[in-house]
C-alpha cells in the first residue's frame, strides 16, 4: 500500500492527534506522513470571532474534508466532537480512537478558589468559554458567575488565564492531558461527566476516509476501537436527532455496563437547553435495549411538560433543585414534614474516622463545636460531603451508590479494623454501620419530629426525601391515583411500599440533580 497522507489542522493539539494516528498506523506496518491544512475555525481564532457568531457547521473540518474529496490527502484526523453529524456522502468515518478522559476541567487561578462554593470557584468569578453547552451548564449550577468568551488554541487559552484575564476557564480534559502542559500554578477542578455532561464523542478521534477506499478501510479497522464506536455513535445520533451542531447547548454521555444476566446495559446522561442562557433539561437513561434509545431520548425530552410538584424538603436559598424546576416553569411546593431537634453531645468517643450519613448529621455535629483531633471523614454521598466542606473539612471517602449497604461495604474495605464514629439521628436505620461489625460507634446528635400538613391533591409528582417524611405525609393525606412518587433511597422506597405505593422512581444520586432527573423523567 502507498504512503498514507494524513490531513490535519496545524494547532499543537491537532498535530499531536495526527502524529498519534501516524504512530498507530506505523506500528501496524503502514507508512504515513502529515499534511497541514488551515480551516475557517483556525482563521476565526486569529480574528477573535466567537463560536456563536460563526455561521454554519464544521468550521474546523470543512477544508480538510474538501482536501480528502480532492484526493490531496488520504486520511483526515478530527476531534470527533467537531464533526457535523451529516458529512459529505462520499466520505465515511472508518474508525475511532480509544477514548481519553471525556470530562471537562475547570482550571482556576488559585486566588479564585473557594472550597465552600460549587466547583470550588469563588462567588462572581469571571469564567472563560465560548461553548454554548458549557455556558448553559455552568450558569445553571452557578448563576452568580460571569461568562466571558475565550478563543485560541489550548496553550493560548491557558496563558490568558495565567495572565489574569479570567478567574477560571473550561477546557476538555483530553486536550490538556495530551499536551502534558504545566499547570502547577492553577487549581484543577475535574468535573464529573455525570453532573457536567460532555459534548457527544468528546475525547475521541475520528478517522475519516473516502468511501470505497478499501485498502485504507482495512488499515483503519486494525486501530479502531469498536466499543468506543458503539457508545459515541449513540451520543452523536442523539445530536443528529436534535439537529444540532457542535455549538448546540447539548451534552450527551454514554457508558456501558452489564446486568446480572451479563447483558450489556447502556447508561446515558443528557443536558439539553434551548439556548446558552437557559436552564438545561437534565436526564438519565438506563436500558439494555439500545437500538432505538436515541429516538426515545428525543421523545422524552420533547414530551416534558411542567408539572405541579411537592417535595418533602425545606430548601435553602442556594439549593439547585427548586431553582432548576422553577426555571423550567414547574409549580414547586417544598416543605419538610419533619423538623429536627439537636441532641447535646456529652461525651465524644475516640475514633480514627467520622462517618456522616446525612447533611443534618454534619450540621448538628459541628454546630456543637466538638474537639475532634486528627481524624478522617467519610460521607454517604457527594451532597453530604459538600455540607462537610461548609465546616472546613474534606471527606476522604464519598459514597457513589444509592444502595447504602453497598456504600457501607465499600467504606468498610477502606476503614478496616479502625474505630468509626457515626453522628446519627435518633432511631437511625444504621445501614452503613451494619457492614462494620464491632468497629462502629453511634453518637446521637439530633432527632426528628413529625409535622404533617395537607398536600394539594392537584399535585402530580411527590418527592419523598426520607422514611420519616413518608410517615408524616400519610398521617394527613391519602394517596391519589394520579400521583407519581420519587423515593430518595431504598429506605424511603421501603416506607412507601409499606403504605401501598408501588414502584416509586429512585434517583441515581443522593443530590438535587438526581431528584431533578427523576422529576423530569416523570413529567
Amino acid at each position: 500500500m502507498k504512503k498514507i497522507i494524513i490531513g490535519t489542522r496545524g494547532s499543537e493539539l491537532a498535530l499531536w492527534q495526527a502524529n498519534y494516528t501516524k504512530d498507530l498506523l506505523e506500528k501496524k506496518g503502514y507508512q504515513a506522513e502529515l499534511k497541514i491544512i488551515s480551516t475557517e475555525g483556525d482563521r476565526s481564532q486569529e480574528w477573535n470571532t466567537s463560536f456563536d457568531k460563526l455561521e454554519g457547521k464544521g468550521f474546523f473540518t470543512k477544508e480538510i474534508e474538501e482536501a480528502l474529496l480532492k484526493k490531496e490527502i488520504d486520511l483526515a484526523v478530527h476531534s470527533h466532537k467537531d464533526l457535523p453529524t451529516n458529512g459529505p456522502e462520499e466520505l465515511i468515518i472508518a474508525g475511532v480512537s480509544d477514548r481519553e478522559d471525556p470530562a471537562d476541567w475547570l482550571l482556576i487561578r488559585k486566588e479564585a478558589v473557594d472550597e465552600k462554593q460549587k466547583f470550588n470557584l469563588k462567588q462572581k468569578a469571571v469564567v472563560g468559554t465560548s461553548s454554548s453547552r458549557r455556558k448553559s451548564q455552568l450558569l445553571a449550577f452557578r448563576e452568580d458567575i460571569e461568562i466571558k468568551d475565550l478563543r485560541g488554541n489550548v496553550p493560548t487559552r491557558i496563558k490568558k488565564l495565567q495572565e489574569g484575564q479570567y478567574d477560571a476557564i473550561l477546557l476538555a480534559a483530553a486536550g490538556i492531558e495530551r499536551l502534558e502542559l504545566d499547570l502547577e500554578d492553577l487549581h484543577i477542578e475535574k468535573l464529573s461527566t455525570k453532573e457536567f455532561v460532555p459534548a457527544p464523542a468528546q475525547g475521541v478521534l475520528a478517522w475519516q476516509i473516502r468511501e470505497g477506499d478499501t485498502a485504507l478501510e482495512i488499515a483503519i479497522e486494525k486501530i479502531n476501537n469498536e466499543d468506543v464506536q458503539t457508545r459515541i455513535n449513540l451520543e452523536r445520533r442523539v445530536l443528529n436527532l436534535f439537529e444540532g451542531g457542535c455549538q448546540m447547548p447539548l451534552g450527551v454521555y454514554c457508558e456501558t455496563d452489564t446486568n446480572d444476566n451479563d447483558r450489556p446495559v447502556f447508561k446515558v446522561w443528557i443536558s439539553k437547553s434551548d439556548a446558552w442562557d437557559k436552564q438545561p433539561i437534565q436526564l438519565y437513561f438506563e436500558t439494555s435495549l439500545a437500538f432505538d434509545l436515541p429516538e426515545r431520548i428525543l421523545e422524552r425530552v420533547n414530551a416534558i411538560t411542567p408539572q405541579k410538584v411537592f417535595i418533602t424538603k425545606t430548601f435553602r436559598e442556594k439549593d439547585y433543585l427548586p431553582k432548576a424546576l422553577t426555571r423550567l416553569k414547574f409549580d414547586v411546593n417544598a416543605k419538610s414534614l419533619i423538623e429536627f431537634k439537636q441532641i447535646e453531645i456529652h461525651y465524644l468517643p475516640i475514633s480514627e474516622w467520622i462517618f456522616f450519613s446525612s447533611k443534618h448529621a454534619v450540621r448538628y455535629f459541628f454546630n456543637q463545636n466538638p474537639k475532634i483531633g486528627a481524624v478522617k471523614f467519610g460521607c454517604i454521598s457527594k451532597e453530604t460531603s459538600v455540607e462537610l466542606r461548609q465546616f472546613g473539612h474534606r471527606a476522604s471517602f464519598i459514597g457513589q451508590n444509592t444502595d447504602t449497604k453497598m456504600v457501607g461495604k465499600q467504606f468498610a474495605a477502606i476503614a478496616g479494623s479502625t474505630k468509626v464514629l457515626f453522628p446519627i439521628a435518633k432511631e437511625s436505620m444504621q445501614s452503613v454501620q451494619q457492614q462494620l461489625s464491632r468497629n462502629a460507634i453511634n453518637l446521637v446528635v439530633y432527632e426528628t419530629l413529625k409535622h404533617p400538613i395537607d398536600v394539594d391533591t392537584a399535585t402530580n409528582i411527590l418527592v419523598f426525601t426520607s422514611p420519616s417524611n413518608v410517615e408524616a405525609f400519610f398521617e394527613k393525606n391519602k394517596w391519589q391515583f394520579h400521583y407519581k412518587a420519587v423515593a430518595m433511597g431504598e429506605a424511603t422506597e421501603s416506607a412507601l411500599y409499606r403504605k401501598g405505593v408501588k414502584k416509586p422512581t429512585k434517583p441515581i444520586s443522593f443530590d438535587d440533580l438526581g431528584l431533578l432527573q427523576c422529576i423530569l423523567a416523570l413529567s
